[in-house]
């Protein structure tokens, strides 16, 4: 049995060695373009004038019709003419995951506006399913009797029904996912569109507070989802998910603190995880709160913080095979989870190893596991074998990217590729008759599904190109949307990377969030506030250390009034180094020891080092005499 496994092994590297792929080198900026035309290829609704995937034309014109709501638009998840809210929303959010890190990058690769696009895509659909605070759509279209039909979305006769959550009907993990989704998004239109990232933060709020307050998993509410999308992992990792994300769109102290409350009770400092996915988010709330930590934004949560970082680097070590419970691998070297569409774990997996990656290099880190020290490089260079084995640097030369190299999948399972675009043909596709004329076709898809990444290979690196094996050949739109970002990064090569410092800057803290019982109220003045305190930054000299500039920083606290200031507190913000002159106090800073108070006309300084752009620092409160 031994010679026999070496005998496989070699002939997989003899295989590896003669395939054409092999050491040739990606060129990771047309994959990342061709993973962005396979969300156009899955939109539902009106199709827009510049609509690149010609094949496809408008579809699911009536959803919602008859439950008196506009549910037109979104995305269809997979092969299939669904829109499943879960899936989608996640989808969402990791599409803008990887705008937030690697923007810049992606708009060197003139594929920022199309990636844009894809998230506003699915946001404009997410606006409209959630049409009150407390009530949003979850799901059009059942998956029954959807997949007894085959048919073009163009054509569809199957039921179009619309599912939702409310108040006696809760579904927290949606509600959650969808808040998360809402709030990334908001970080990605600030520049571009601050008053669109303004609704989209509005929702995202509504729906983090219809979430919390009616517990409930939704498969439980919308049970028609349960043999499609179950939600096995429950509700509590999206809450802690859709927390990080609303404290990374808003700055806002209680969606940290909600982190540091209930990291212990609600999972996420005690689950170690070996996947990531639509399903289980703490990896991924793991990752952020270990950014977070890293930024210094911490305070008083450190403690429970470094535990997220713990369970994070967990995850990290298990897909390097380094840690004490080691993700499955094939004989090729992909991440194995499950049968039925494993490149999905593979992409999700692969971009929290990536951005890891950049967070610890930022920080000057390194990462410990059971095995020993492992340098940032390592995971990133683990993210990059993943990608190419995807994109064919595999033992069968295959690139599981439909469009991309020579050898990829010609029999996907998708309703749409597979049949006659309605352009060319414009006959009715019938529910049966799509099965009889199309499906049971042996011949490759008349529609090439550009950029879609299937399901891919077994646990032993075998595939087969049908269309009826669904578990393998059919694409999901959360396959792509956390492989823009890696390619993304790896088309952009290596050097230049801070992404602790946020790409597009957060607005200035506050401290409470809105609840529905009175509470006391702190007044915030925002750093360009005209009243009787003024704030002047500059830098004062700089010097480089193992190959980072450093900057010290000089700020200049005047009382511009004509009473003393008793008391005063400032918000520090994106500072990632030591500070002098001032008093922690909580999560604001306050006078030094020696100052008790500042005088008219008088002013103070404090100083501080990093390696980045001035902080943001801004007044919390203030009392005068």
């Amino acid at each position: 049995m031994e010679q026999v496994m070496n005998l496989i092994s070699f002939s997989y590297v003899l295989l590896l060695l003669c395939s054409p792929f092999a050491l040739a080198g990606h060129d990771y900026g047309q994959a990342l373009s061709k993973s962005l035309l396979f969300f156009e290829a899955q939109r539902s609704g009106y199709l827009p004038s510049n609509q690149r995937v010609k094949w496809r034309t408008h579809s699911g014109l009536n959803d919602g019709k008859a439950s008196g709501v506009d549910l037109v638009g979104g995305y269809y998840d997979a092969g299939d003419n669904v829109k499943f809210g879960l899936p989608m929303a996640f989808t969402v959010t990791m599409m803008s995951w990887s705008i937030i890190e690697y923007g810049k990058q992606m708009a060197s690769s003139g594929e920022l506006g199309h990636a844009i696009a894809a998230v506003k895509w699915g946001t404009d659909y997410f606006i409209k399913a959630h049409p009150q605070p407390d009530v949003l759509y979850g799901e059009v279209g059942d998956g029954n009797t959807d997949h007894y039909c085959w048919q073009r979305p163009e054509d569809m006769t199957t039921d179009r029904h619309a599912y939702k959550i409310d108040p006696s009907n809760p579904g927290s993990d949606l509600a959650g996912e969808t808040a998360a989704a809402m709030a990334a998004a908001s970080i990605v239109f600030r520049h571009s569109n601050p008053s669109y990232s303004a609704e989209l933060l509005r929702h995202a709020y509504q729906l983090f507070d219809f979430a919390d307050k009616y517990r409930g998993k939704y498969d439980s509410s919308i049970t028609v989802a349960q043999k499609y999308y179950r939600s096995i992992s429950g509700y509590n990792d999206e809450l802690l998910w859709a927390a990080a994300w609303l404290y990374q769109a808003s700055n806002n102290q209680y969606y940290l603190d909600y982190l540091g409350r209930n990291g212990d009770s609600m999972g996420g400092t005690g689950w170690g995880m070996t996947e990531f996915g639509w399903d289980v988010k703490y990896a991924g709330v793991q990752t952020l709160v270990a950014k977070f930590l890293m930024q210094g934004k911490a305070g008083h949560h450190a403690a429970v913080f470094e535990k997220y970082q713990q369970k994070a680097e967990y995850f990290m070590c298990s897909c390097l095979g380094k840690g004490s419970n080691n993700v499955r691998k094939t004989p090729g070297g992909l991440i194995f989870r499950q049968r039925w569409n494993n490149m999905q774990f593979v992409t999700s997996a692969s971009f929290l190893a990536t951005v890891y990656s950049d967070y610890l290099s930022s920080s000057g880190n390194s990462m410990r596991c059971s095995s020993g020290i492992v340098p940032p490089a390592e995971l990133l260079s683990l993210a990059k074998s993943q990608v190419d084995y995807i994109l064919g640097d595999n033992p069968r030369a295959t690139s599981y990217m439909v469009g991309y190299g020579n050898n990829f999948p010609q029999r996907v399972h998708h309703r749409g590729s597979s049949i006659v675009s309605i352009k060319v043909n414009p006959s009715f596709v019938s529910c049966r008759g799509g099965y009889a004329t199309w499906f049971s076709s042996k011949g490759s898809d008349p529609n090439l599904l550009t950029g879609a990444t299937v399901g891919g290979p077994d646990a032993y690196d075998n595939f087969v190109d049908e269309r009826d094996n669904y578990e393998q050949t059919e694409p999901a739109t959360y396959n792509n949307a956390p492989l823009i970002g890696i390619l993304a990064r790896l088309n952009a090569g290596h050097g230049g990377y801070n992404q602790l410092l946020p790409v597009v800057p957060a607005p200035n803290p506050v401290v409470t969030k809105a609840q529905p019982s009175p509470k006391p109220k702190i007044s915030r003045s925002p750093a360009s506030w005209s009243g009787p305190i003024s704030i002047e930054q500059k830098s004062t000299s700089s010097w480089v250390s193992k190959g980072r500039t450093y900057y010290r920083y000089s700020t200049i606290v005047t009382n511009k009034s004509s009473k003393l200031i008793k008391s005063l507190n400032l918000s520090i913000s994106k500072l990632y180094g030591p500070i002098w002159g001032l008093t922690k106090s909580g999560d604001s800073y306050t006078f030094p020891s020696w100052v008790s108070s500042l005088a008219a006309g008088k002013s103070l300084e404090f100083v501080y080092i990093h390696s980045a752009s001035p902080a943001d620092v801004s007044v919390a409160n203030y009392l005068l005499a």
